[in-house]
């Protein structure tokens, strides 16, 4: 289950970190943003754009609720999500992308060092919203200042969601859509709100949607609680299925090919069939 745990020790970045502080200490190195005219981003569809600036000029302009400089409006939204140098081959790594504002940072010693995945960098305006969304890893979302609410749905609520591979078309939580999203509603929401200071456990595959109410600085912490081996080595987001659940799927998808031959009567009999083999032979007994 997730859980917000409260008074540990980040280090001195839970008050260092003002926007003077981050635009000095990390200067006019370029960084690759998202920018978004409206506040809730969705990465289906892609409503933002990808643009790049100078590290402190964007630490200023996500600080600012209307923009005299801007792309798209003057009240658009930024985010950062840091990535690797080469982002298809490296993972990121607050000590390599920022090691200036590495140094401030204390990360809680939950897991053992060879386990560490990446730990990812965050900055969002006031009011941005991120799409719904699993990960494969157990990680911590460490709101280092301002506050987020998130809203959490459990993996076993997954056939209520819309999936399209890890991420919900359900953008707007709070207000769905119920005439094109109907069994929404039978998925059961937990939500907390993060403080400076405080730290998100958000286990592996449970789902989560997250508003930044302020301007606000994280850290997320991913690392590997399965076999290393269990992990998609391509992987530098921590969000690829493991190697395992994607070669069940692949094969999945060719059972169902080979259902096509048949007639609908019969195909409609076996595909029941397989979905009653499933539930027996890999559901867990007390997710009902």
């Amino acid at each position: 289950m997730p859980v917000v745990l409260k008074g540990m020790e980040l280090g001195a970045c839970t008050t260092k970190w003002t926007v003077d502080y981050l635009s000095q200490a990390e200067g006019s190195k370029e960084v690759k943003i998202h920018v978004s005219a409206v506040p809730q981003m969705d990465f289906l569809s892609k409503n933002f754009v990808y643009r790049t600036l100078p590290f402190d000029v964007f630490v200023r302009r996500a600080a600012e609720v209307k923009h005299k400089e801007y792309f798209l409006s003057e009240d658009e939204k930024y985010y950062l999500r840091s990535v690797g140098e080469d982002a298809r081959k490296d993972i990121a790594d607050i000590r390599k992308q920022f090691p200036i504002l590495a140094e401030d940072v204390q990360i809680p010693e939950y897991f053992e060092k060879e386990q560490f995945f990446s730990s990812v960098f965050r900055i969002s305006s006031a009011g941005l919203q991120l799409w719904t969304h699993y990960d494969v890893m157990d990680n911590f979302l460490m709101q280092v200042t301002g506050r987020k609410r998130v809203a959490l749905y459990s993996p076993r609520d997954a056939p209520y969601l819309y999936l399209s591979g890890t991420k919900s078309e359900v953008l707007d939580v709070d207000n769905p859509d119920l005439e094109k999203y109907p069994l929404f509603v039978k998925a059961k929401r937990y939500q907390c709100f993060l403080e400076a200071g405080d730290v998100l456990f958000i286990p592996a595959l449970w789902f989560h949607n997250v508003i930044s109410e302020e301007f606000g600085v994280a850290l997320n912490v991913f690392w590997k609680h399965l076999p290393a081996e269990s992990y998609d080595k391509s992987d530098t987001y921590g969000n690829k299925d493991p190697t395992a659940a994607s070669r069940a799927i692949q094969i999945l998808d060719r059972a169902l090919k080979t259902l096509e031959e048949l007639p609908e009567e019969y195909r409609d009999f076996y595909a029941r069939r397989m979905v009653l083999r499933i539930q027996e032979k890999a559901y867990r007994n007390d997710y009902g």
